[in-house]
């Protein structure tokens, strides 16, 4: 009886799911159904109000149906509201990415995703505010497969940073790093072009870094990932000049280090730095009296002090289970839980990703989450696993989808306990979500609403979605 209710009520559901038709920027002021209009603002505003999309996600169907036919009345008679606020094209790109999540009709999705680009040209029209909502409209263009990698959805993250400027919001700076490098290594992207697209993001970052103090910390964390994404072409894109404005900062700043010597100064010579200019002079002598002065056995001294720095060192020569050792004694002497937590998370990355001893990794990306609450990381790396053993665990698409349940589970679990993790979980979530089991082979099995256990290494239980 309860399926029954289920599927009449989908059916219902269905009748609403459509595109209204889209108007220009009238306001419910001076409407001869001004009324009407408020009232089904605050109608539809009591559904909405403090959710995001995941909790939208999970409303009982009869009331997200009543949210979108009141949503659908307000924007119907006064797309723009009472002229002063967005509301309408704001919530409306909320509940359709609502009815994308949940549409397994690539048709529909398709539909649903381009009622969400057309609201955010309708509240540009009206609302003005162009860079920050283009800014906001590409980073849903590089996120949802219809549009993705796209030309156009280049062009709109790259309008957005031209309007923009020194206000362009953090969160476009990865999609168009990642799109500026791509676009360099398969040749459709000129070396002088990406060279001035990164210099303008560094400029951009750079501005917020010194003068954002409420959101200083993300554009610092989004300049690290910037600067990761570029190094794979930084090479071709920049000189000698560049790398010396780049690194010999750093060199001031660890003179003695001969780490950073040796790095800097081979760097700088791979970039075509004369060997007679003054700095390469300075370099080149600095590092040979360092290393003449360090010998193995004060090397292997240090080492003996420093585990975790061994275990670096050590992983970045490919001696993974070596590393490991050493990870484990690091964190055997530090009295820090915090550090101890960092030490067994990247043992469990390494087990994960260069050993594949999945269980292991579990087992030690769950001791550091205990060692220190709050955190995030270890399962993010959990939901890693589940979503790569997905691939494998099962014979057909409900058991492989079953993992990526439980993939699933682990990000939300994630987002949760750290909301540092939040952004990146949901996008995790998002590319994932195709794959879960499907409403068909959930009904075939009888599992609606119910648990079901995820086959091979992972062994979680996982809770079926109810039909």
């Amino acid at each position: 009886m309860k399926i029954l209710r289920n599927l009449i009520l989908t059916s219902l559901l269905a009748g609403i799911f459509y595109a209204p038709v889209f108007g220009q920027c009238e306001n419910w002021n001076n409407s001869p159904k001004k009324e009407d209009a408020e009232n089904a603002h605050v109608n539809y505003r009591q559904y909405l109000k403090g959710k995001d999309v995941a909790e939208l996600e999970a409303m009982d169907a009869e009331n997200f149906k009543v949210a979108f036919s009141e949503w659908e009345k307000a924007y119907t008679l006064a797309p723009a509201a009472d002229g002063q606020r967005p509301s309408h094209y704001q919530d409306g790109r909320v509940l359709y990415r609502v009815l994308y999540n949940k549409a397994t009709d690539e048709a529909k999705r398709k539909e649903y995703a381009a009622v969400i680009m057309r609201l955010y040209d309708e509240q540009i029209k009206c609302y003005q505010n162009e860079g920050y909502l283009l800014g906001r409209k590409g980073w849903d263009m590089f996120y949802l497969p219809e549009y993705g990698r796209t030309e156009a959805t280049y062009q709109t993250l790259k309008k957005s940073l031209e309007l923009g400027g020194n206000s362009s919001e953090y969160i476009i700076f990865d999609p168009i790093s990642e799109m500026v490098v791509q676009k360099y290594q398969n040749g459709e992207m000129s070396k002088e072009e990406a060279r001035n697209i990164n210099i303008k993001l560094m400029e951009v970052l750079d501005h917020n870094i010194a003068n954002n103090a409420r959101l200083k910390t993300y554009y610092e964390t989004t300049k690290v990932r910037a600067e990761i994404t570029f190094s794979a072409i930084e090479d071709e894109i920049f000189d000698c000049a560049y790398f010396k404005d780049k690194l010999v900062p750093q060199y001031r700043e660890n003179p003695e280090d001969h780490e950073v010597i040796r790095y800097i100064y081979n760097k700088l010579r791979q970039q075509g730095c004369p060997e007679e200019e003054a700095i390469m002079v300075e370099l080149k002598d600095k590092y040979s009296v360092i290393a003449s002065a360090i010998n193995d056995s004060l090397r292997q001294t240090y080492y003996a002090d420093n585990p975790a720095i061994h275990a670096k060192d050590l992983y970045d020569g490919g001696e993974f289970s070596k590393a490991i050792d050493k990870y484990r004694e690091a964190a055997e002497k530090d009295a820090d839980n915090s550090k101890k937590a960092e030490y067994y998370l990247a043992i469990a990355s390494i087990q994960f990703r260069k050993l594949s001893q999945y269980t292991a990794a579990r087992d030690n990306a769950l001791r550091a989450a205990r060692l220190r609450g709050g955190w995030g990381q270890p399962y993010m790396l959990i939901g890693d696993m589940y979503a790569t053993s997905a691939r494998t665990c099962g014979n057909d698409g409900y058991t492989r989808g079953l993992a990526v349940l439980a993939a699933i589970d682990k990000y939300a679990q994630a987002r949760n306990n750290d909301s540092s993790v939040a952004d990146e979980a949901n996008r995790r979530i998002g590319r994932i979500s195709g794959a879960v089991p499907s409403g068909e082979d959930i009904h075939l099995r009888g599992k609606s609403g119910k648990t079901d256990v995820v086959p091979c290494w992972i062994g979680e239980t996982v809770k079926l979605p109810s039909l």
